[in-house]
């Protein structure tokens, strides 16, 4: 998709004027993903047997989003499942959750319910620009105080690609929510009683880039091209997204804010055959991680493709990953 998208910014050698006018092109179509996928036309029959409810919610900055509750469905006699905790769950750049949702969904909610969030613009929600995590925030925002209202104390957040770009700028912003003045939202009145807060304990983030110019890099065509061109065309997009959006998205990119997720549990995953997010790269934003993260490189897996490449071993090092920081939240709860 994004691929598509930048196919009028590839010819970098046209003249200057040229290149302007196939740059500003190409960022306008990065910021209007695709709302949908084609893959999605035949998963009506996937979702119905989901089931779930179907769900509106207000965005911190005031857009409606299109979600999807589907409750807990504990099928092991070792795991006992609280309705106090949930996942979050986030998708990458166009298409609606509907993918993700019949992919991850099943096995997600065997450990706790799941709420899976059309992004602005994507899906149900409301038009937005795609800003590549820096107001994708506002929308996690807004799913946390829906599961806040809901009574929901303890969260996950498990995204693919721009969904766990989206969860560790998340976590950075708005604060895992163990200290509620800290992670109190500014602009909220003074009259005004915030809605509660869930802690966030842990983040699963599936084939995330360091840096954007990375992701979108490399989908640049002529990107297998030796030397830094195709990086720093994508630079030269975001530099017109910026103008554009009147802030830049690099500004909350992982490499600059995954450090601040001290206190959180954070998987990585990678794949090894990606060439959206080189294994070199990703191993870039696992060196600038807490210490404590664990990142999982996955053998033969190409970009968010690792859960279908060994659907078993992915589902026991996240389901593992996801139960035990959900526990230590229990115990510290006590």
């Amino acid at each position: 998709m994004i691929r598509r998208a930048l196919l009028a910014a590839g010819a970098v050698l046209v003249p200057i004027a040229s290149l302007d006018v196939l740059t500003r092109r190409a960022s306008r179509r990065l910021l209007n993903a695709p709302r949908t996928t084609p893959e999605e036309a035949g998963l009506g029959p996937a979702i119905d047997a989901l089931g779930g409810e179907v769900v509106r919610i207000r965005s911190r900055d005031g857009l409606r989003l299109s979600a999807r509750w589907l409750a807990a469905e504990p099928d092991d006699p070792t795991w006992s499942s609280e309705p106090h905790e949930a996942i979050l769950l986030l998708h990458g750049w166009s298409g609606s959750i509907a993918p993700d949702l019949v992919e991850y969904g099943p096995f997600l909610r065997r450990t706790a319910g799941v709420l899976g969030l059309d992004f602005r613009g994507h899906g149900g929600s409301d038009d937005s620009p795609t800003t590549f995590g820096l107001r994708e925030v506002d929308d996690v925002a807004g799913a946390l105080a829906w599961l806040g209202e809901r009574g929901i104390e303890r969260v996950a957040l498990f995204g693919t690609s721009l969904g766990g770009i989206a969860a560790i700028a998340a976590v950075a912003i708005l604060g895992d929510g163990s200290m509620p003045g800290a992670d109190a939202d500014p602009a909220t009145p003074a009259h005004v009683a915030p809605p509660r807060r869930p802690r966030i304990l842990a983040v699963v983030a599936d084939s995330v880039a360091p840096e954007l110019v990375v992701a979108v890099g490399s989908r640049v065509p002529g990107s297998r091209m030796r030397g830094p061109w195709p990086r720093l065309l994508a630079g030269r997009l975001f530099d017109s997204v910026a103008r554009t959006l009147g802030a830049d998205p690099r500004e909350t990119e992982p490499i600059r804010v995954i450090g601040l997720l001290e206190g959180v549990s954070l998987l990585l995953i990678s794949g090894e055959r990606d060439t959206t997010v080189p294994l070199a790269d990703a191993r870039r934003l696992a060196a600038a991680a807490p210490p404590s993260t664990d990142h999982w490189e996955v053998p033969g897996a190409e970009h968010s493709g690792a859960h279908r490449v060994d659907p078993a071993a992915y589902e026991a090092r996240t389901t593992s990953h996801l139960r035990a920081a959900f526990l230590g939240g229990r115990r510290a709860d006590l």
